[in-house]
């Protein structure tokens, strides 16, 4: 007990070396491509089948995979087999699974290519801080507060003598306007708010509706209002279709360049890849060799017959 209590005050002051933690590793980074995790029918699955396969799948299809892997290697047990099944048929060299075979290759391959020339577009920060500079409209953002009244053109019948008749778009519209007019003249729109506003979720908050950017989803008629005013003023009416809408702005201004760098990279990404698409369809102009077979009235080609059970 003595000697352990010493060990622990001299590892305490430091003065014995501690080892080093053991680094720790994944299953399968201990794994050799070569080793067998399972043998189903008789026959070796190793890790470096799986792993290939793994490769290959969509990442959301690899991890539901990784999810049951008792599964997963049953299922890619069976397909080896039946594709080992099809080679030993020389199914692969037979129409329509040769054409097939040869068709998804050129898929496959034209999404490489594209893939890998999409990827090598790059831009330096000078480029993309310019592209920002010069279009600040496009990244302004405004943080503001709502007032909302409803209106329906075809009320339910009222059952209950109490409650509240809806209004409808005229109605609405009019009681809109005169909110407006109450506040310009200097009403305050938060009291108002609470007072009239029927969107529960923003009333709650005093109005606050969140921030709402040029980029946004947001329809038009809104987005020309609310760029429209500057810090403290209200618009509107924006007719919605249930409803309309009176806007205060509370903050205006453009987003940081850190907010919208990877946005502006990726269209300059977009734009760049577009021309390089253009600039090869262009290098491959179709020359007509046989004209009648570009007629409208040309005969329909035959399909291939469906394999007979």
């Amino acid at each position: 007990m003595k000697a352990s209590l010493g060990i622990a005050f001299l590892l305490g002051a430091g003065l014995v070396a501690q080892q080093p933690p053991t680094p720790s590793v994944t299953m399968e980074e201990a794994l050799a491509p070569g080793a067998v995790v399972a043998t189903v029918g008789g026959k070796p699955v190793t890790y470096g089948e799986l792993e290939v396969l793994l490769k290959a799948m969509p990442p959301q299809m690899a991890q539901q995979a990784l999810s049951d892997r008792k599964s997963f290697v049953q299922q890619y047990a069976l397909l080896r087999h039946l594709v080992q099944l099809a080679e030993a048929q020389k199914l692969d060299q037979q129409s329509p699974y040769k054409e097939g075979i040869a068709y998804n290759r050129m898929q496959l391959l034209y999404q490489a290519v594209v893939g890998e020339k999409y990827s090598q577009f790059k831009f330096a920060p000078e480029e993309v801080e310019k592209i920002y500079q010069s279009n600040q409209d496009r990244y302004m953002q405004a943080r503001v507060k709502v007032l909302y009244i409803s209106f329906t053109n075809a009320p339910p019948p009222q059952t209950d003598p109490a409650a509240k008749k809806p209004l409808s778009e005229a109605e609405a519209k009019a009681k809109a306007e005169d909110l407006l007019k109450q506040i310009r003249g200097g009403a305050d729109f938060v009291k108002l708010v609470k007072a009239h506003s029927e969107d529960e979720t923003s009333a709650a908050k005093d109005g606050d509706f969140g921030t709402i950017r040029r980029s946004d989803k947001v329809p038009d008629p809104i987005k020309e209002v609310v760029f429209a005013l500057k810090a403290g003023e209200v618009g509107g009416p924006v007719r919605q279709p249930n409803g309309f809408y009176l806007f205060r702005v509370e903050e205006v201004g453009a987003q940081k360049l850190a907010e919208v760098s990877d946005a502006i990279q990726l269209e300059l990404r977009n734009v760049r890849f577009a021309e390089w698409m253009e600039q090869i369809k262009k290098s491959l102009e179709v020359k007509e060799e046989i004209p009648a077979f570009f007629s409208p009235k040309r005969y329909d080609l035959p399909m291939p017959k469906p394999p007979q059970p």
